[in-house]
């Protein structure tokens, strides 16, 4: 799943099936996490046009778009991502279990969103913030002839 705005790889499912229920399972883990987006743009896979899915995105007030039947260049960010993931990992490795593949999924996908340059980002990963350290402290400051650093969240 990624995020067509800042091109961030959200999650990387491997399982030898996916039904519905996963998908709104994660879902439903990353609306808590980011917040119910307005919209959801998917394939005419059996798991994204499932009813109940589609009920539940529904009583959100999330609408679904899907792409027309052979029609890739509908989803353009999800095919393009499609093709870097097959070539910078899947026809680079071989997994011999099913756990080795999430874990190698999981490696390439905080590469490809906190390491890797994105053309359409100006050369920036999407999320650069989480590369980069935060500074621990807001600022300094001078009480008398002592110095002191002021945590994160407490600048008066």
């Amino acid at each position: 799943m990624i995020d067509e705005y800042t091109r961030e790889c959200l999650a990387i499912d491997v399982a030898r099936s996916i039904k519905s229920g996963d998908v709104m399972d994660r879902l439903a883990f990353l609306f808590a996490e980011r917040g119910v987006p307005g919209y959801i743009r998917s394939d005419n896979g059996p798991e994204f046009i499932a009813d109940k899915l589609r009920a539940w995105l529904g009583r959100l007030g999330v609408a679904t778009l899907y792409i027309e039947p052979g029609s890739p260049w509908e989803n353009g960010y999800c095919e393009s991502f499609n093709g870097k993931l097959r070539d910078e990992l899947l026809n680079r490795e071989r997994f011999d279990t099913v756990l080795e593949a999430r874990v190698l999924a999981a490696r390439w996908r905080r590469h490809y969103n906190r390491e890797r340059p994105h053309s359409a980002l100006s050369y920036r990963p999407p999320a650069p913030e989480a590369a980069e350290p935060k500074p621990l402290f807001d600022s300094l400051v001078t009480l008398g002839r002592q110095t002191a650093a002021v945590p994160l969240g407490l600048t008066p």
